[in-house]
């Protein structure tokens, strides 16, 4: 073996170590692989950059851009509050459902974020009862489309690079459908394993915020429960005021009425939750000047405006700001927002107008602390630009009119215009870490191909696999993926095995779309760890789970979805 090939095999081969033993970020791993194979001339400068400018990452890049903008719409927002009821096999198929058909178009991790919040604040369960299935009927739905996941856009950006066509936007869905609603079926059945873990509390630091009920509200004439207001993302409703009478307990058979005053506490970067509701003003809405960024103060102790309250104040005028939320350390506040009197030591978040920072009487009251950020909603005109653009631009790549890389580019162009999105949020929004992953690896596959590496296995191999069953070999590649991406993350499995997929059916003469497509599968088929998947990761950590409790429920899955692929993929394809 010539010594360009042992240094092209040991950076392969230490990145895969490194994965596994390491906690360090795959990005870093693969930045230095990169850098070694540079060094060692193993590469050159235009290879990396030839798969800088893969297609298939440009448009990976351009659908996680476009994902964020989506991710703003109420529409998740508002489903997630309504998923949980007192039936576990309602709330469970809700759940399943909602998760899988919108992770088959959306971006599944930012649907995991944005339904673990309800999830955990429901009243019926705990948490860890249907974290689980969240999870993995996002990883389920995933695989439907080609743009589930990031992970079948990687391996469509390997076929690119090797000269064919890449997938179409349905070459997933057959497998995909039957494979991931058959596992609901199963998880369902496997639901009694499923652990009880008590709640334990958010960190975060306890703001109060009063939200009125305006005429025409959606919330109503109904209850407290039928309005699922017990379940926000981390906050907690507990007073309402009536006709200047406080009410709390709340009760859950409460009836709204117009002109009710919701006092929520809790964790102030949900407050997009409560602009999502339709009907329900926050106080500092009310007071006009709500923004995005929120700047946190604490009253000073020789302050004027001590003893005094918010609405007796004029706040708004005094300060050119508005009272969005107030906390006072040790003590539970209570009432309504504006008529609390205000006392040093206490903390308050501020929507501040133009002219906050140039007002003389600023530092005589407060001392300032930081800038907090929320999420605004969106128009009713941006939510319907933003959901219609997105759906029209997945039918016209779908139906072969329009490629997905140029349908996301002139939909991220139209976000801009419509203020959807903005320059700014572009820029935080783009995926370095990923972009970093799948470029390394494609340069890893360079190497072993510029180096012989390929060549040389699979004149190695030939006298053992030229007459192998092509079925046998396609369970060769789906396990060797499926092991790898329980050890390392799915993206990384799926652009380390496909060179070694790729030169194996060179030797056995099978077509290329079944071992891509197994490839692709497998490296999304993690449900035995919670470290192999994103959102494994999220929902081991919000509800405090053992991996043990993976183990449990994913085993029988993960035996169950892999045997569905593979006799679908040998149907198809091989018989």
């Amino acid at each position: 073996m010539a010594l360009n090939q042992l240094m092209v095999l040991g950076i392969f081969f230490g990145t895969i170590a490194a994965l596994i033993f390491t906690k360090r970020r795959p990005a870093s791993i693969f930045a230095l692989a990169v850098l070694g194979l540079l060094v060692t001339q193993q590469i050159t400068f235009d290879d990396v950059l030839q798969n800088l400018t893969n297609k298939g990452l440009i448009t990976l890049v351009l659908l996680l851009i476009v994902s964020s903008a989506i991710d703003k719409t109420a529409l998740i927002k508002r489903l997630g509050r309504k998923l949980v009821t007192s039936s576990y096999s309602a709330s469970y198929w809700r759940l399943f459902g909602l998760t899988f058909f919108s992770s088959a178009l959306l971006n599944n991790t930012a649907i995991v974020a944005s339904l673990i919040g309800p999830v955990k604040q429901n009243q019926y369960y705990p948490a860890s009862r249907l974290l689980i299935p969240l999870s993995y009927a996002a990883i389920l739905g995933g695989t439907v489309t080609l743009i589930g996941t990031s992970t079948n856009l990687i391996v469509d950006s390997f076929l690119q690079e090797h000269g064919h066509p890449g997938f179409n936007f349905w070459d997933f869905t057959l497998y995909g459908m039957v494979a991931g609603l058959t596992c609901g079926l199963v998880m369902f059945a496997l639901s009694p394993l499923l652990p009880s873990i008590a709640h334990k509390g958010g960190d975060y630091r306890a703001y109060i915020v009063e939200a009125e009920v305006e005429g025409g509200s959606e919330l109503i004439g109904k209850t407290i429960e039928e309005n699922h207001l017990r379940n926000l993302p981390e906050l907690f409703l507990v007073e309402v005021i009536r006709d200047g009478q406080l009410i709390t307990p709340v009760s859950p058979e409460l009836v709204i009425l117009e002109g009710d005053k919701l006092i929520f506490s809790g964790n102030v970067q949900k407050l997009d939750n409560l602009s999502h509701i339709k009907g329900l003003t926050t106080f500092a809405e009310a007071d006009g000047i709500l923004r995005e960024n929120l700047t946190e103060v604490i009253v000073a102790n020789r302050a004027q405006i001590i003893g005094q309250t918010i609405k007796a104040l004029g706040f708004r005028a005094l300060f050119d700001a508005a009272v969005v939320a107030i906390r006072r350390d040790g003590e539970q506040l209570s009432g309504k927002l504006g008529e609390i009197k205000l006392q040093a030591g206490d903390f308050m978040l501020l929507a501040a107008g133009p002219d906050f920072t140039t007002r003389k009487n600023l530092a005589k009251n407060f001392f300032i602390l930081s800038e907090q950020k929320i999420s605004r909603p969106l128009s009713l005109k941006q939510e319907w630009v933003t959901l219609g653009g997105f759906l029209v631009t997945v039918a016209l790549a779908a139906m072969d009119l329009l490629s997905l890389a140029i349908g996301l580019l002139f939909f991220a162009a139209v976000l801009l215009g419509a203020k959807v999105a903005t320059n700014g949020e572009i820029k935080r929004n783009l995926p370095l870490n990923l972009i970093v992953v799948i470029v390394g690896a494609l340069s890893l596959a360079t190497a072993l191909e510029n180096a012989g590496v390929i060549t040389m296995t699979t004149s190695s191999l030939m006298p053992y696999l030229a007459d192998t069953n092509w079925f046998m070999a396609l369970v060769v590649v789906y396990l060797s993926t499926l092991v790898l991406t329980e050890f390392v993350t799915n993206n990384a499995a799926a652009a380390l095995m496909f060179p070694f997929a790729y030169g194996l059916v060179g030797i056995i003469g099978a077509p290329l779309m079944p071992f891509a497509l197994a490839v692709a599968f497998a490296a999304s088929a993690s449900f035995i760890s919670p470290y192999g998947y994103q959102t494994n990761l999220l929902v081991f950590n919000a509800a405090n789970y053992r991996f043990s409790d993976f183990i449990k429920v994913g085993l029988p899955i993960s035996i169950v979805y892999s045997s569905i692929v593979l006799l679908l993929l040998n149907y198809t394809y091989l018989q």
